[in-house]
């Protein structure tokens, strides 16, 4: 071996059969970047990495199909990406979308062909391997794109940053209610499409839409572009056939060939699974073909029968036309990467980083009350230059001592690109023995080499025969961004539109592309979608003894810190944990807090002062117990530590928060450690406090009398089991400012009845002892749910909390609940003279690009500083109350101004960040339920 290359040798066992070289991997953006930019893609589990794409019919992988309208296309160069590809029926079962309850996804796989007989470790090689880095939120893309939980790992195991696509396809079947419903939906009609009756003759779905009205007229009216593009059908219908051979042909590409053959009666074949066909022309009744197979020349008799007539714009046909376009992206040589396209040829190149930057689209047809409509987001892909193979001999050269373990301890988290196929992968360790050499068994038996494998298969021959492999494991992981790339990917809403027209001229221009879609009827309008919105008027914030009417940036931090909070609990015995070496900081801290205390109305007397020999963990633990113990009195503790301590941090919150329950407030050193930020700094720490104590910052006014809020979350706990944490946060009080708060622990498939009854139940008698009566209306913001998953809401968890008013006599409450869906990729832009800018906090769209089955309405409810603006979509599931659109609006905006953390509005009602945030706490760094005693205060802030 050449001295300057590393020895690729060490003791770690893996079992060849697990092992796949992946080469020509590229590495993207670096992983310690950090940056909170944009928005999550839809929330999922990631996706189970299977084995790599071979582009031949042999030896290759199995694919996993759906179950639903388009099941076919596979080994076609056809793609399902319906954003909801039609399910049959499943009942609700376990907890449901609470916790990990039974999907509605059913899957199946056909007949697997031999493919290489890899376990669920994956073991890739570094070969030509390039890392690429993760995602910014709970995305997956940099800049906008799609991000689907099935073609990219979460966290850490994603490839790109920023906003994602969320699935907006409502699924077939979902019926709207009116708001004075109280019935739940219909249930979703079998499908015949995995079964069709062969015994009658076609069938024309058509589909009588519920007219209901969600429309509001408070505020004023504003127009605006969205990133919406509208599609025109011209075709009379999508004709479904049923497909037979006599005698049966077992093999799926035998099959699309034989029908190919018959180009001439059938036209162009691309949409055909092995037994459903879908054509734009309607056939003859039942057609009779013959073939000959030319493995023995035997005659093959082909029956096409004409089983379903669709309506261009039905729901049916939404996954189809999906696939039409990414045919249509492909013909642009536009190149996927998981559920979106990018076009290297026009990446843009960081020298000083070795990063380029490659942009792309994330594109999905959708049906909505204005009709069909592209809905185009823009997307960035960062990768490296440089291979996991260049990587290694560079820090071979700079430590070889500790080569294998630095080498290690570096790339494993990371993520690469394997450009033969553009899949992204996330190592999760190095295989220092084995290498390409090595040999596997393939599903049929037969032995054979990486080095052979990838030569067959995708035609690379791997030089560097004494390269380590890369092993993947499918699993999720959180991720920290980047920030240096925010000028290249956080688009303007103008270069957001230039982008959108780009690719519309692209279309048009482009032949092959052209007639592909109008072969299918579909024409796209040359312009981005206007419609009209409004904006919602500004609300009067009130404080103790002033009020004010917000300006239109929505920041009242001047008013909030200079006048005195609603409720301020007076601090009379607290106590100071700091290191030694953090004494001049904590008493700067101190000297300030005591300045700022009196504006805003809260009297502090001096702390409990406890320094500490160390900044070990057990002496901030034993130290706190200790002064507990001794000091009964202590209202709340607050702690200084040194660095980004995770580790620090979650011993104290489990201390404060589970074993000795008192309000905490840790504060890391560096934040107080500049003079010039110091004032603003201790503010926020001391209006924190005040909440923690059970203090009210400020309020809103709230029209609706008797009414409680409720906000719900779900985390999802990795590491214990795949545990779900609910939180759960309702409002006690008639102005909406004093709140109540749970936790609920749950196994996979619990029942979640007695979870949701002990939270509500538990709530309504606290508001009971609070207002001497209970609510008349009851409103809940259910955050964390995804399209898919609307009707167990409606179905599911809605009776259940009906149920809990059965604890009280003769109580029968008014209720409505919203989903709240914050991962999705529409965009607004306010239509300006010249070019689009940045719409106006509280606007609201709810007619037109709103969903055909259910009340739902978009409010941008924050002020967007960069980039576009990204509403957050609202969807009534359940309304037995007699709220209009306005009233329901109305008190979503008022409900964004009342995060205590944050002196503005946010992109959610507060009673959800309060949920999310507790969930998090209590899943995360807690891992139990918070102690009883804190429920009454936000501790969790």
């Amino acid at each position: 071996m050449d001295p300057v290359r590393p020895p690729f040798r060490a003791p770690a066992p893996v079992h060849p059969s697990q092992c796949v070289r992946m080469p020509g991997c590229w590495p993207q953006a670096p992983r310690p970047l950090n940056l909170a930019l944009g928005r999550a893609g839809p929330t999922g589990r990631g996706y189970v990495f299977g084995k790599p794409e071979v582009p031949t019919t042999q030896n290759q992988p199995a694919q996993r199909e759906c179950i639903g309208l388009v099941s076919m296309f596979r080994g076609m160069g056809l793609e399902m990406v319906s954003p909801t590809p039609l399910k049959r029926e499943v009942p609700s079962l376990g907890r449901g979308i609470l916790g990990r309850g039974l999907s509605a996804n059913m899957v199946h796989k056909d007949k697997e062909e031999p493919r290489p007989a890899f376990p669920d470790p994956l073991v890739l090689a570094a070969g030509n391997s390039k890392l690429a880095e993760a995602t910014v939120g709970w995305n997956r893309i940099l800049g906008r794109g799609s991000s689907d939980a099935s073609s990219l790992p979460l966290g850490r195991t994603a490839g790109s940053i920023g906003r994602g696509v969320d699935k907006h396809l409502q699924t077939p079947g979902l019926t709207a209610r009116d708001p004075q419903q109280l019935s739940p939906p219909k249930p979703l009609p079998r499908s015949s499409l995995n079964s069709p009756d062969h015994s009658s003759g076609p069938t024309v779905e058509h589909k009588e839409r519920e007219h209901f009205v969600k429309q509001g007229s408070k505020g004023t009216p504003q127009s605006l572009g969205l990133n919406l593009i509208k599609i025109q059908c011209h075709n009379e219908a999508v004709y479904q056939y049923h497909v037979t051979f006599s005698p049966n042909i077992e093999c799926k590409s035998m099959r699309f060939g034989m029908l190919k053959d018959h180009q001439a009666v059938t036209g162009n074949v691309t949409a055909f699974d092995g037994s459903i066909l879908y054509l734009p022309i309607k056939l003859q009744q039942v057609l009779e073909l013959k073939s000959q197979r030319k493995t023995d020349d035997a005659e093959i008799s082909i029956k096409i029968q004409l089983t379903k007539i669709l309506e261009p714009c039905s729901d049916l046909c939404i996954p189809f036309y999906n696939v039409v376009f990414r045919r249509v992206m492909k013909l642009l040589d536009m190149k996927p990467v998981g559920r979106n396209f990018y076009d290297p040829t026009s990446a843009m190149v960081l020298q000083q980083h070795r990063l380029q930057i490659w942009p792309g689209y994330a594109a999905s047809i959708r049906r909505t009350d204005g009709g069909l409509f592209l809905l185009v987001d823009v997307s960035h892909k960062v990768i490296r230059n440089d291979s996991v193979l260049d990587f290694m001999h560079a820090m071979y050269q700079q430590s070889k001592e500790n080569f294998q373990d630095e080498c290690s301890k570096f790339l494993v988290g990371s993520i690469v690109i394997t450009r033969y196929n553009n899949r992204t992968y996330r190592i999760d360790d190095v295989d220092w023995n084995k290498t390409p050499k090595d040999s596997f068994t393939m599903s049929d038996g037969k032995e054979i080499t990486f080095l052979e494998y990838y030569r067959k298969n995708y035609g690379i021959t791997v030089k560097e025969e004494d390269q380590p492999l890369l092993i993947h494991r499918p699993s999720e992981r959180q991720n920290k961004h980047g920030t240096d790339l925010t000028q290249q990917i956080n688009l303007s809403p103008k270069q957001h539109h230039k982008a959108l027209e780009c690719l519309i001229q692209k279309i048009l221009k482009n032949e092959t592309a052209n007639n592909e879609l109008m072969r299918w009827g579909l024409c796209l309008q040359k312009d981005i979608h206007k419609i009209e919105g409004r904006v919602l008027p500004m609300e009067r914030i009130n404080l103790r003894n002033t009020s004010f009417i917000t300006s239109q940036e929505l920041s009242f931090v001047k008013e909030v810190t200079r006048d005195p909070s609603i409720l301020t609990i007076p601090m009379h015995f607290w106590a100071l944990f700091y290191p030694k070496k953090a004494m001049d900081q904590a008493r700067e801290l101190v000297n300030m807090l005591e300045k700022i205390a009196g504006p805003i109305g809260m009297h502090m007397s001096p702390p409990a002062w406890v320094e500490l020999k160390d900044d070990r963990i057990e002496t901030y633990i034993r130290t706190i117990q200790s002064v507990l113990g001794v000091e009964g009195k202590i209202q709340v503790v607050v702690c200084i530590i040194t660095g980004t301590r995770d580790d620090l941090y979650g011993a104290i919150k489990k201390l404060c928060c589970v074993q000795s329950p008192v309000p905490s407030q840790v504060i890391n050193v560096r934040t107080i450690g500049q003079p010039a930020r110091l004032r603003s700094v201790a503010q926020k720490i001391l209006l924190q406090i005040n909440c923690k104590l059970g203090g009210e910052l400020w309020g809103v006014d709230i029209p609706l009398k008797q009414l409680m809020v409720i906000g719900m979350d779900v985390y999802h706990d990795p590491s214990r089991g795949m545990r779900s944490v609910v939180g759960f946060v309702a409002s006690i009080n008639l102005t909406l400012t004093k709140w109540y708060s749970r936790v609920v622990f749950q196994m996979p498939h619990q029942e979640i009845v007695d979870s949701l009854k002990l939270c509500l139940v538990s709530a309504l008698k606290k508001f009971y002892e609070v207002n001497h009566c209970l609510p008349e209306k009851i409103v809940v913001y259910r955050d964390g749910v995804s399209d898919g998953q609307l009707k167990t809401v409606a179905n599911y968890e809605i009776a259940q909390l009906q149920k809990c008013f059965e604890s009280f006599e003769n109580y029968q409450p008014k209720m409505v609940v919203f989903v709240v869906q914050k991962k999705i990729s529409t965009n607004l832009y306010l239509a300006a003279p010249e070019h689009f800018m940045t719409p106006l906090p509280g606007t609201v769209v709810d007619h037109t690009v709103t969903s055909c089955d259910w009340v739902d309405f978009y409010l941008l409810a924050h002020h967007v500083r960069q980039g576009c603006g990204i509403p957050t979509h609202y969807i009534c599931v359940f309304n037995t109350t007699n709220l209009s659109p306005d009233h329901m609006q109305r008190l979503t905006f008022k409900l964004c101004h009342l995060y205590w953390n944050w002196p503005g509005t946010i992109r959610v009602p507060a009673p959800c960040k309060y949920a999310h945030k507790l969930a998090f706490l209590s899943g995360q760094i807690l891992h139990h339920e918070p102690a009883i005693q804190l429920c009454e205060n936000l501790f969790f802030l």
